[in-house]
């Protein structure tokens, strides 16, 4: 098949389309070729920006005990020192990481992904 139909193939196409069942369907490719999609190039999805938050720890306490919190207040976390730390995207947890400093910023060290990666944060 060159890609070009003529009026009569297009009318034969469009006659034949109306007496296709649904489990049987016309071999409309060569049988020599395998059908594949076209790659796409998704390197555009690259400049997207997303928010990466790294998540210390947290606890829930009581309104009351929240309302007595001065400067000198103490909120004890759930999360022990030493504990890699989670990194999230977008709300989504990524990976885990430990604090590091380079050149005088924090920065994160990561020390294991969150199943899939950035597969899961799909759903």
């Amino acid at each position: 098949m060159t890609g070009h139909l003529s009026d009569n193939d297009f009318e034969n196409l469009i006659n034949d389309s109306e007496s296709v069942s649904a489990g049987h369907l016309p071999d409309l490719l060569p049988t020599d070729q395998p059908a594949s999609l076209p790659q796409q190039d998704l390197s555009f999805f690259g400049k997207i920006p997303v928010n990466v938050t790294l998540e210390v720890a947290s606890t829930e306490i009581p309104l009351k005990e929240l309302m007595e919190v001065d400067t000198s207040s103490v909120i004890v976390l759930d999360k022990l020192a030493g504990e890699p730390l989670d990194v999230k995207v977008n709300g989504a947890l990524f990976a885990r990481a430990e604090v590091v400093v380079m050149n005088g910023n924090y920065g994160l060290r990561i020390v294991e992904l969150s199943g899939n990666g950035l597969n899961n944060l799909a759903s």
